[in-house]
């Protein structure tokens, strides 16, 4: 192990953005989505993942295939397949019919800007 390692990363803890968060409920923080282990009021620190397969909120109207690429819409708070404007967040882990209101996700644990 080198010197320069702190931590593997995969559960970082980070300071609640305006309106805190809540645990289990994703939320962007810069260009980076995670899902919040616990819930916290703003400006204090709560321990998120940022990798690993969540069943997350998705967008209705369009299908997922099984490694799809997946991205995060902030403004409707879902995840989706499109990604002009929106931040790439990781792939689908399952397959999921376009009337499904969530889906299985492998976060990517990477900060992705919009359209990348």
């Amino acid at each position: 192990m080198s010197r320069t390692f702190i931590q593997c990363g995969d559960v970082l803890t980070l300071t609640a953005p305006t309106g805190g968060v809540t645990s289990g409920t994703p939320v962007l923080i810069g260009g980076l989505l995670v899902v919040p282990r616990t819930t916290a009021a703003q400006t204090l620190p709560f321990d998120a993942d940022t990798e690993g397969v969540h069943y997350l909120p998705k967008a209705t109207g369009t299908a997922w295939t099984e490694g799809q690429l997946l991205y995060w819409d902030d403004t409707a708070k879902k995840v989706t397949t499109v990604s002009t404007s929106n931040y790439r967040i990781g792939c689908a882990s399952a397959a999921a019919a376009s009337g499904d209101t969530s889906g299985y996700i492998k976060l990517n644990g990477h900060a992705v800007p919009t359209g990348a």
